[in-house]
């Protein structure tokens, strides 16, 4: 799953795990994804991205392709017409990738919870790692989901105890 070459001695290896690690936490390329919903939730995205939030101090930026970005933002239930679609994107991003669900329909459906065309939420089709629940949910929830879901990707440190 590395591409690493093998052979380099552990310096090196560990000298390039941690440069991936800190290039995918500090400047994350991000694709957006409605999968169906009333549109508060993609207002608040693209809110999120002027200049007022400034989401470009964490590096975020917003890619047009599935295949460079490293963050699924979804936002709407799942409807059985993008479900499929949501599925090929996600399967289109390179390894590792993040999922956050935006909004109380891209968590669990909300008010179209049990319609005959809705699937659920997102995470009925593909696996996420950060929900921001709202209705829509303001920028402010937004970039504090994001930055918890970056922060989650950094290794702990081990404090010692001495004495």
């Amino acid at each position: 799953m590395s591409d690493i070459p093998a052979g380099l001695p552990k310096a090196w290896t560990n000298m390039l795990e941690g440069l991936k690690r800190w290039s995918r936490i500090n400047s994350p390329w991000a694709i957006h994804f409605n999968s169906g919903s009333c549109n508060g939730c993609d207002i608040e995205i693209l809110a999120t991205l002027t200049p007022r939030y400034d989401v470009e101090r964490f590096g975020i930026k917003l890619q047009g392709s599935p295949r460079h970005a490293d963050v699924l933002i979804c936002t709407g239930p799942v409807t059985m017409q993008a479900r499929d679609r949501l599925k090929r994107v996600y399967d289109q991003m390179p390894d590792p990738k993040f999922v956050i669900a935006v909004g109380s329909c891209a968590t669990s459906g909300g008010v179209f919870q049990g319609c005959y065309n809705v699937a659920g939420g997102i995470d009925m089709v593909i696996p996420v790692n950060a929900y921001i629940p709202g209705c829509p949910p303001r920028p402010e929830a937004i970039i504090d989901g994001v930055v918890k879901l970056l922060g989650s990707l950094q290794p702990k440190k081990v404090v010692e105890k001495t004495g």
